[in-house]
């Protein structure tokens, strides 16, 4: 494996490249393909820290950790709540941030902040040709060129690799809790969070359990509004089923966001996101071993027998995603789900835009 440890070397490895490289940033997702493994976890350090103006500028290598630790002191975090799904995949490593904006990664406050493109806010990388690019700025309003930075954020790598990400932080919450609904199934589970979710009551969170019954909803900020509305959000649910609140329930939370009800079980999983409305009946579609819900439903987990195509399942609107399964399971089904031929071209000509020869890992979104 080759690693890098500037951006300068990245761009001459990629323009030197004689075959495909399989860029990764941590190791975390056991992503396997062709080309040679070309490691950009040297590109590491905090590059500027402006906790007034909530900005953050990282080189892409940094690991997770490190910029929550950063944050913390300040009293600030990433709101978008990245997953870190290493139970989940039985992977090692550490989690960096230009991994993060690749994949997207947006964890249950999606619903209420955004998804993680929404706070990045400006990109340095290299593309198929070895040249190097930034777009976007430093501070928060910015309108500067082409949008690449939102292009790149969820590109998985296969158009450039990043470098360095600029974006944006928010302030640490001083209270969180959580609203429980138990003994409902999926049909009232949907109809309970829609409800918390289509309330004034600022929910962050909106998650379902189905083998426990059990509807969880959640509210951040200060600690007297967000007693204030769990009590409110208590009375309003009232009428689904059994109800309680809880307080500090981050844990709770993080074992959402990394689905580690799914760690260590045997079996592919899935990640599917739809209209909440159609949680019902794609859940039906699915035949799972087990799934769990987020986004208000909007996001689905199946765990699946392994080489199951979960796809010719559904005939509900929607994108499943394989998250884990054995290499031949990817090569058959593919890990992105088949874009529409429209789609495709235009993802099509921006690959061959920025990566002419095909080079940064092929055959990964198609």
């Amino acid at each position: 494996m080759s690693m890098v440890a500037t951006e300068a070397d990245l761009a001459e490895q990629i323009k030197t490249a004689q075959g495909p490289l399989r860029v990764q940033g941590g190791g975390t997702r056991g992503l396997s393909g062709v080309g040679e493994p070309l490691s950009v976890s040297g590109l590491s350090g905090v590059e500027l820290y402006e906790p007034g103006a909530l900005t953050l500028v990282v080189k892409a290598g940094t690991p997770v950790v490190q910029i929550r630790e950063v944050l913390a002191a300040e009293n600030q975090r990433l709101a978008f709540e990245p997953a870190d799904l290493r139970g989940l995949l039985g992977t090692q490593g550490a989690p960096t941030i230009g991994a993060v904006f690749a994949t997207n990664s947006s964890g249950p406050r999606r619903i209420q902040c955004g998804a993680a493109r929404d706070h990045l806010l400006g990109v340095r990388f290299v593309d198929g040709q070895g040249q190097v690019i930034k777009n976007g700025g430093r501070v928060m309003k910015n309108v500067t060129g082409y949008d690449l930075v939102k292009l790149m954020a969820g590109a998985h790598g296969t158009l450039g690799v990043l470098t360095e990400v600029s974006l944006k932080v928010l302030p640490q919450t001083e209270a969180e809790a959580s609203v429980l609904v138990s003994g409902v199934d999926l049909a009232s589970a949907v109809q309970t969070m829609s409800a918390a979710l289509g309330s004034p009551f600022d929910v962050t969170g909106a998650a379902y359990d189905p083998e426990a019954q059990v509807a969880r909803v959640r509210v951040e900020g200060f600690a007297d509004s967000v007693s204030y509305r769990a009590v409110q959000l208590q009375k309003l649910l009232a009428g689904f089923g059994e109800v309680a609140v809880e307080e500090e329930t981050s844990a709770d939370w993080a074992d959402v966001r990394d689905v580690t009800a799914f760690a260590g079980r045997a079996g592919d999983v899935w990640r599917v996101s739809m209209k909440p409305t159609d949680a019902v009946a794609a859940a039906e579609q699915m035949q799972a071993d087990a799934l769990q819900f987020d986004w208000g439903g909007g996001l689905i987990w199946a765990l699946v027998p392994e080489g199951t195509d979960l796809r010719a399942r559904l005939s509900v609107p929607g994108g499943a995603t394989l998250i884990r399964g054995s290499g031949e399971t990817r090569e058959r089904l593919g890990m992105f789900p088949p874009e529409p031929a429209p789609l495709a071209a235009i993802s099509a000509g921006l690959r061959q835009k920025f990566d002419p020869r095909g080079i940064l890992n092929p055959g990964l979104m198609g």
